[in-house]
């Protein structure tokens, strides 16, 4: 008999409305993140996706292996150095949804 095994991992999806003249300089910082957030070790994925028809909606997409490895992710120095470089470019406040996988 096979048993299935779930992780239970954390998922964030941040949306962000960027403005048209700072899409460029967001990706940069963006791709900053990523490299440092991708090393830590709770990091199972962390992307950054473009909307098809709002090339302005650039939406980050985690997954965490738990809790603990988000909250060290939000007190890591990358994350605390770039977060506020990003907001700099938004036209609105990131939309974040945080997320557990139930199945």
């Amino acid at each position: 008999m096979y048993r299935l095994v779930i992780l239970l991992t954390i998922r964030v999806v941040a949306k962000n409305q960027v403005k048209p003249e700072k899409i460029q300089e967001f990706m940069d910082l963006c791709e900053k993140l990523v490299e440092g957030s991708i090393k830590e070790e709770g990091c199972i994925e962390y992307g950054v996706y473009q909307e098809l028809e709002n090339s302005g909606i650039l939406t980050m997409l985690e997954e965490w292996k738990d809790e603990s490895s988000l909250d060290e992710h939000l007190n890591s120095s990358h994350f605390r150095e770039i977060f506020p470089l990003l907001s700099e470019c938004l036209e609105k406040d990131t939309e974040i949804n945080v997320y557990r996988k139930k199945l």
